[in-house]
């Protein structure tokens, strides 16, 4: 442990990672931010299945890179039965447990979560799958993107020449995997208190359903069913996607006062006494046309001249980056959104970093890179209690893989910088 980590919130708490792809890794990565003592588990001879899924940095998956920071690696023969065993002697010694397998996989492996908990009543579980451990759909698999279309994400996403749409990222992984470590640190607060573990469970289903916001709302108090508005505010105008005389920008006049200052600011100070347009509901019925107006008038300046413009008058207005912009952005490094970490394969790479502030605290959360497989697998299990005679037998006979300790020294991982 590193001077300064015993003072993060989760110091003291292992994890046991066992998940793989993106919503359970991510999940843990969060709690490693934390100071949670994370042992990612990889199946060998493979590791996990993301470690496939490019695009490569030098080899490595940036798929693999984006998820699985602040953990220590081991791989693990899953398919053997002394892996199996030994799996559930470190599930047993461990105060936090995560798995994405199908439901009913944690109980083929001899990981029953209630056999667990019931030899370890302090054992925190915490378990996501696609659609939920049980129900009607409890037993098929899930994916991000079904998930997103099955949830009525997709529905309202998009444009109405495009139709439903998914996002840009796999939000359902992410999403449940951010919803299930806020689950464990719930779960850790009574464990706190009482001493006694939890099963904690969620799905991709689940999670974005959850996030269905005023769209779900609407539905469930008037019985609107919300469709693809693309890039305009589904029930506040103006709000959205303009566009000026070399790009676009977002514009953002959220209240009436905000309103009647983009009129004056773009010159057309009578458009906010015209009676379509006097109020916000009357502004949605003829937004089409009240988009038009505004671009005919935001056709004169630049999008950076206007949105100087309207955040002098207290209108929220900004550009729309791309993901160089973004990176590069003195506010995306004020609040040191990337940070560079030594990976013992690639050296110094940059990483986004998780965007909490504690105590004045930005940046610095990436105390490990994401390991190579096999890493750690021997320092990991001699903290494990495991006798050193038992570890080499385990290597011998590849229940166990160690990678060349030259060629992914102990040393690395330390925190170079902030970009």
């Amino acid at each position: 442990m590193a001077a300064g980590d015993e003072l993060l919130p989760l110091a003291g708490m292992r994890v046991l990672d066992l998940s793989r792809a993106l919503s359970g890794p991510f999940c843990a990565a969060i709690l490693g931010d934390f100071g949670a003592d994370v042992i990612k588990v990889e199946p060998t001879p493979n590791g996990d299945m993301i470690r496939g899924w490019g695009p490569f940095d030098r080899g490595e998956s940036a798929y693999y890179l984006s998820g699985n920071r602040n953990k220590r690696g081991i791989g693990v023969n899953f398919r053997s039965e002394e892996g199996r065993g030994l799996l559930r002697e470190m599930a047993l010694k461990s105060d936090v447990v995560i798995e994405n397998f199908k439901p009913g996989v944690l109980s083929e492996i001899g990981l029953d979560p209630d056999e667990l908990r019931a030899e370890k009543s302090a054992l925190i579980v915490a378990s996501l799958s696609g659609f939920g451990s049980s129900g009607p759909l409890g037993e098929r698999p899930g994916f991000d993107q079904i998930a997103q279309g099955y949830s009525g994400f997709m529905s309202f996403t998009g444009t109405p020449e495009s139709g439903p749409t998914r996002v840009g990222v796999a939000i359902g992984d992410l999403t449940a995997g951010m919803w299930l470590s806020i689950g464990v640190m719930a779960a850790w607060a009574k464990r706190v208190k009482t001493g006694q573990g939890s099963l904690v469970e969620t799905s991709l289903l689940a999670s974005l359903f959850s996030l269905l916001s005023v769209q779900g709302q609407r539905y469930l108090s008037l019985g609107e069913v919300a469709r693809p508005s693309g890039n305009v505010h589904p029930v506040i105008s103006p709000y959205g996607v303009f566009r000026s005389k070399d790009g676009s920008l977002n514009i953002c006049a959220a209240t009436q006062e905000m309103w009647v200052k983009l009129c004056d600011t773009i010159g057309a100070p009578e458009l906010s006494k015209n009676e379509r347009f006097t109020d916000n509901a009357r502004r949605m019925v003829h937004r089409a046309e009240l988009v038009e107006i505004i671009e005919r008038h935001l056709g004169r300046k630049t999008a950076k001249e206007w949105t100087e413009d309207f955040i002098a008058v207290g209108i929220p207005a900004g550009p729309i980056n791309d993901i160089s912009d973004a990176v590069n952005d003195k506010q995306v490094e004020y609040l040191g959104l990337v940070e560079t970490v030594i990976h013992p394969a690639l050296g110094p790479i940059k990483q986004i970093s998780n965007p909490l502030q504690i105590d004045g605290r930005s940046g610095a959360w990436i105390r490990l890179p994401p390991p190579v497989l096999g890493q750690h697998t021997r320092e990991v299990l001699r903290e494990f209690d495991f006798e050193p005679t038992r570890i080499a037998s385990w290597e011998d006979r590849g229940v166990i893989y160690q990678k060349d300790p030259a060629a992914a020294p102990r040393s690395l991982g330390k925190l170079v910088d902030t970009a």
